[in-house]
């Protein structure tokens, strides 16, 4: 499949893109998740909110795997979307985010009340509000399985 070698190539950061929470461990939080498959990843999508309001304005998309680290969204939306601006991928990212939200596209599930853990790799300030969103941040993300109460990673394939 020509798309399997798209998630093996690591993409190049651009200068100002990397988070600098990157490397300092996760940033936690409760709330809905929505799960969804995308080209071969397992994606998460939830929002918070930078200040007490509780606007949801910062959207967190991130790829369910250990080994991901998020890149592969904004390549996907480079290679597969037709995306060149880091603006129009950024759109794209949260497009296919709010997709799986209220489309209910197959194989998406909402969790509402989920513990979940982020490990942001990119914060990216959007040029304009989009879909109620001022800032995404993409990185992977760890989930509790369901059922078993404990918080593991997703394995790569889903629930």
């Amino acid at each position: 499949m020509q798309r399997a070698h798209l998630l093996r190539r690591r993409p190049v950061l651009l200068s100002g893109d990397r988070s600098a929470d990157a490397d300092r461990g996760g940033m936690d939080g409760v709330g809905r998740v929505t799960v969804f498959p995308l080209e071969g990843l397992v994606v998460a999508y939830t929002t918070r909110s930078g200040d007490a309001r509780g606007l949801g304005e910062i959207g967190v998309v991130a790829v369910v795997d250990e080994a991901a680290d998020g890149e592969e969204l904004w390549l996907l939306a480079r290679e597969l979307g037709g995306r060149n601006g880091a603006q129009e991928q950024a759109r794209w990212i949260l497009t296919q985010a709010g997709r799986a939200r209220y489309v209910r596209a197959a194989g998406s599930a909402d969790r509402p009340g989920t513990r979940w853990t982020a490990y942001v790799r990119r914060r990216f300030a959007l040029d304009s509000l989009f879909a109620n969103h001022e800032v995404l941040l993409t990185g992977r993300m760890r989930l509790p399985v369901l059922g078993g109460g404990r918080e593991e990673a997703v394995p790569a394939g889903g629930q």
